[in-house]
């Protein structure tokens, strides 16, 4: 019997999703398709699986770069998961992350091992992602190193490395391969805003955002970049369209907040201190030290 198929449109429907944030999802090696029938990618049923646990983890307040940097150590702690969403129990309660492999219980960042009665606590308080048995899986893809989202791949490690100049030569060999990875355009732009070249950062963000105009990072960067260029009233307007698009991104709502105060509009910007402030947690860092302080 053949597993069940699904498309990036069914998924959308099935998670109620926008559709562009599950393909954004996938054009950023987050979860993706992990199957192909005639060469077309498809989703499978383990596919939804990590991308429901994904979404819990997002709607209980936990920012995507955070679930990010937690699957990425789930991956390195425990190499022998493809797909950490899937095969684990996970929980959340907004700030920390915590995964249960069979009998153990620890933190992807820290690496700590926790006793039963810390997960119970948590547990009183998260939304626990149940682990699903899973049917038989569709073929892997392979990943030719000639395709767009190889490249796109490659200039992400080069970017985490600050290797700039490789990952600006690995995004435009992406792009060259298909003009439409908006992901990429993204990721183009801010070397180009890094390197202090704001024309070709404009340039890029306008790109992606024409492809896919609810992408969250790209309204968020450039709503930056406009701030930096002067247009204030512009970049006011993309961090609230941004905040719309991903509510638990802090950074968004913090570079809203400080362009408000700035402008003088301290009673718009209370609340998205406020928001900034409790996405962050117990989070104590300069920029949470700002926000108390413009509070006060």
């Amino acid at each position: 019997m053949t597993a069940q198929s699904y498309s990036a449109r069914d998924v959308a429907r099935i998670l109620e999703l926008p559709e562009s944030r599950v393909r954004y999802w996938a054009q950023t090696g987050f979860v993706g398709p992990s199957g192909r029938i005639a060469g077309r990618p498809i989703y499978t049923f383990g596919d939804l699986v990590q991308l429901r646990a994904l979404k819990d983890l997002v709607e209980r307040g936990l920012p995507v770069a955070r679930v990010r940097k937690n699957l990425e150590a789930l991956r390195k702690h425990l190499p022998e998961l493809d797909h950490p969403l899937q095969k684990l129990r996970v929980a959340s309660d907004g700030e920390t992350v915590v995964v249960a492999d069979g009998d153990r219980a620890f933190e992807p960042l820290s690496g700590q091992l926790l006793f039963d009665f810390d997960v119970a606590r948590l547990g009183e308080r998260a939304a626990e992602v149940v682990r699903l048995e899973r049917p038989a899986p569709a073929p892997e893809p392979t990943l030719g190193a000639s395709t767009a989202f190889a490249w796109f791949l490659e200039g992400r490690k080069h970017d985490d490395r600050g290797e700039i100049d490789d990952a600006e030569a690995a995004y435009a060999r992406a792009l060259a391969l298909d003009p439409r990875l908006a992901a990429a355009h993204t990721n183009l732009g801010n070397v180009c805003f890094l390197r202090g070249q704001l024309d070709r950062a404009r340039a890029a963000y306008e790109r992606a955002l024409a492809l896919d105009p609810d992408q969250p990072e790209a309204t968020f960067n450039a709503a930056a970049l406009h701030e930096r260029l002067g247009d204030r009233e512009l970049a006011v307007a993309l961090y609230r369209r941004a905040v719309r698009l991903e509510p638990a991104s802090a950074d968004a709502w913090f570079g809203l907040a400080m362009l408000l105060h700035e402008l003088g509009q301290g009673d718009a910007a209370r609340p998205c201190f406020e928001r900034f402030l409790a996405l962050c947690g117990s989070e104590d860092s300069s920029y949470t030290r700002l926000a108390r302080e413009r509070l006060e």
